[in-house]
């Protein structure tokens, strides 16, 4: 939400729907004014682009609660947000009442910070815990019980691919025709050649090595750790065997060699049409509408993942921090923005897929017009029902970065996959252990 909100990587940007000083977040005049009925300023601060302020929910929250008055930011990149949100936590001050947990996070939270983050049991919150599927709330939820968190979206997968690029290069650029040509990533790869031999002057097959990476773990329960806890990610197959199948992606140029949320020409990609192929999170719906505009809209379209097949990436949480000044306002706020009538109103406008049960049922029949009247409900539905129960561990949003940043050295220095496999390992045991 990812993302976007469900990567590392972005220049930092700030959207707002009142401007938020950071410093003033969580302050106030207290649980008393709340309890009195007075007026409360509820600090919000996410990351990317988790849909509340574009789908104008802030603003009818408002409506609903006179006196209740919402500061919103949101930082562009994950990988800014979470550090700088660290030193708050640990400072205790600058941090607002609700802040955004992304889902490689949720695992660091419930090992490693449990004390600084309000147990939801013990807040409005509470009634709410219930109704999002079961791996959803068990990652939020720490062994003696507390839960640090409620669910906000998950990242069920699909490719999204510009039919007109595809048509110019003589491929079908029908959903149904291009999946019945991709029945695992070593055909997505055959049909990336053949783009490639008859693509448009200035168009790669696909963004970036690290993102169909990324895509291709998704499907994996175990990824960087065991069940246990251990880590695995250097020993487990299907790690290394998605980032080869992704180096040889970036060797043979079927990359744009762009990575993605850092690089000004990933954005601009959308548009201009240096890609014809990305990795689809369902909560990139929104992001492509955002970068490619209006003249985007009847280009882009969605199918399914090579095989069908399921997978995640990404999804988010929010949480109270225990420095905040009006968890019981801030408990209400996050229980109805997680609603699944609210969830689905951000899915049918930005894509971010919900993560209740009753708000999965609800927008399941969902198409979006952008994309040539994808049934995206369908798609990434599918995906989710398919999609396997990851184990996740308090590191995965560091492991996934040096996988990312090794992959853009094959991209954009040659490097060999070997030597980048080797330097993505020393880089995550330098900094993981």
């Amino acid at each position: 939400m990812q993302t976007p909100r469900r990567t590392a990587a972005a220049l930092a940007a700030v959207a707002t729907s009142s401007v938020l000083l950071l410093s003033a977040c969580g302050g106030g005049s207290g649980d008393a004014d709340a309890a009195a009925g007075g007026p409360v300023e509820l600090g919000v601060s996410l990351f990317g682009t988790f849909g509340y302020d574009e789908v104008g929910l802030f603003k009818e929250y408002e409506a609903q609660n006179p006196g209740v008055t919402i500061k919103y930011e949101s930082t562009q990149g994950e990988d800014k947000y979470w550090p700088a949100l660290q030193t708050r936590l640990a400072s205790g001050a600058g941090v607002a009442d609700v802040q955004g947990i992304e889902v490689a996070r949720i695992s660091d939270v419930v090992a490693n910070q449990p004390d600084q983050w309000t147990d939801l049991r013990d807040t409005p919150a509470a009634e709410a815990i219930g109704r999002y599927i079961g791996w959803k709330e068990a990652a939020a939820t720490t062994p003696d019980g507390a839960v640090l968190g409620l669910g906000t979206d998950i990242g069920p997968m699909g490719l999204c691919y510009r039919s007109d690029l595809l048509q110019q290069a003589g491929l079908p650029a029908d959903p149904a025709a291009i999946a019945a040509e991709m029945p695992d990533w070593n055909a997505f790869l055959a049909l990336g050649e053949r783009f490639k031999a008859s693509a448009p002057a200035g168009t790669a097959w696909h963004d970036s090595a690290g993102g169909l990476y990324n895509a291709i773990v998704s499907q994996q329960q175990q990824i960087y750790y065991s069940q246990g806890g251990d880590l695995v990610f250097d020993s487990n197959p299907a790690v290394r065997s998605a980032f080869d199948t992704a180096a040889h992606a970036g060797q043979s140029g079927l990359t744009a060699k762009l990575e993605q949320y850092v690089d000004p020409g990933w954005d601009q990609g959308f548009s201009s049409g240096s890609f014809a192929t990305i990795a689809c999170p369902s909560w990139m719906i929104g992001y492509i509408k955002g970068k490619a505009g209006d003249g985007g809209s009847g280009k882009w379209n969605v199918t399914s993942l090579p095989g069908g097949a399921g997978g995640n990436w990404g999804g988010a949480y929010l949480g109270i921090p225990q420095a905040s000044k009006h968890k019981d306002e801030a408990a209400k706020l996050i229980a109805w923005l997680t609603a699944p009538e609210q969830q689905a109103k951000v899915f049918r406008a930005v894509g971010n897929f919900p993560s209740t049960t009753d708000g999965i049922a609800s927008v399941a029949d969902t198409t979006d017009p952008y994309f040539d009247n994808a049934p995206i409900g369908k798609i990434f539905s599918e995906s989710a029902k398919n999609a396997p129960v990851q184990i996740l561990g308090p590191e995965d949003g560091v492991i996934k970065n040096a996988m990312v940043q090794a992959l853009l050295s094959v991209e954009t220095t040659g490097a060999s996959p070997d030597d980048a496999w080797k330097t993505a390992v020393g880089n995550v045991k330098n900094q993981a252990g």
